[in-house]
């Protein structure tokens, strides 16, 4: 009876353990895929991934993935933060303000991205296949980025003095946010 009762746990074991292993295959942890190289309250960061046979293509790819991730994480952020602040403000002329707002944070990721900072790069060579496999982490310290996007808002020439001290105010809140998080720590 023990037996019986047993076959239909073992043929579970079995089949899960051939799951596990056989149909999304053996899991592979990658560089720069702990938690100190994802993006926390005080820094955006970006890992990227390149594969070519050249390793200067493999560097280029991966480059362009990570500077990528970090543009989506920065426009994502900052499209919430104004968002939150125009709802929060009852602003009537919301819109034009988010759309100016956005229509900065697209021009300062199009330009350079303030204070970026390389936090690492590995290369690989797969002798079988012949390719080279690059790595790169980069990291944005979120205030130094808000600093440089206020900067740039003051030279906008398209933004209006209204947008403009909105855009700062909108920035400046984000700022204070960011200070009281690092002293709560």
């Amino acid at each position: 009876m023990n037996l019986i009762k047993r076959i239909p746990l073992v043929a579970l074991l079995i089949v899960l353990g051939a799951c596990s292993s056989g149909v999304l295959g053996k899991k592979v942890k990658e560089p720069f895929s702990s938690n100190a190289y994802k993006s926390n309250n005080r820094f955006w960061r970006g890992t990227g991934k390149g594969i070519s046979s050249q390793d200067n293509i493999a560097r280029g790819k991966a480059d362009i993935d990570a500077k990528a991730q970090l543009a989506g994480q920065i426009n994502t952020t900052m499209k919430q933060v104004a968002d939150q602040y125009l709802s929060d403000t009852g602003n009537e002329r919301a819109a034009d303000v988010a759309e100016k707002f956005q229509s900065l944070v697209r021009q300062v990721m199009n330009t350079n991205i303030s204070d970026l900072r390389k936090i690492g790069e590995e290369k690989y060579f797969n002798e079988k296949s012949k390719e080279y496999t690059v790595f790169i982490a980069y990291e944005i310290k979120k205030n130094a980025m808000l600093r440089f996007m206020k900067r740039q808002a003051k030279v906008d020439e398209t933004i209006n003095e209204r947008q403009r001290d909105l855009i700062e105010k909108i920035i400046d809140e984000e700022l204070k946010r960011l200070d009281a998080e690092d002293d709560g720590k």
